[in-house]
């Protein structure tokens, strides 16, 4: 099943626009941080952040953009080594 950027990008912006809300931004960018590594599987962490890398972030709220950046240890994948 593969999801294209479009979608990833639609659903980091519903889940920041959640986030965002509480009075505490770095609190917020941590817990879209957990939300994601919990809730999203590692293929769909790793394409959001291809996308980020090709494209500077296109199409993301600033919020979003800014957790993904500021979290990017906490949610990114860590690649298997064989």
């Amino acid at each position: 099943m593969g999801m294209n950027a479009t979608q990833l990008i639609k659903m980091a912006n519903q889940i920041g626009a959640f986030f965002a809300s509480q009075p505490n931004a770095a609190q917020a960018r941590a817990d879209f941080a957990v939300h994601l590594k919990k809730q999203w599987d590692p293929q769909m962490r790793v394409a959001l952040y291809a996308h980020i890398d090709a494209s500077a972030g296109e199409g993301l709220s600033a919020f979003a953009l800014e957790a993904m950046r500021d979290q990017r240890a906490e949610i990114e994948p860590v690649a298997k080594s064989a």
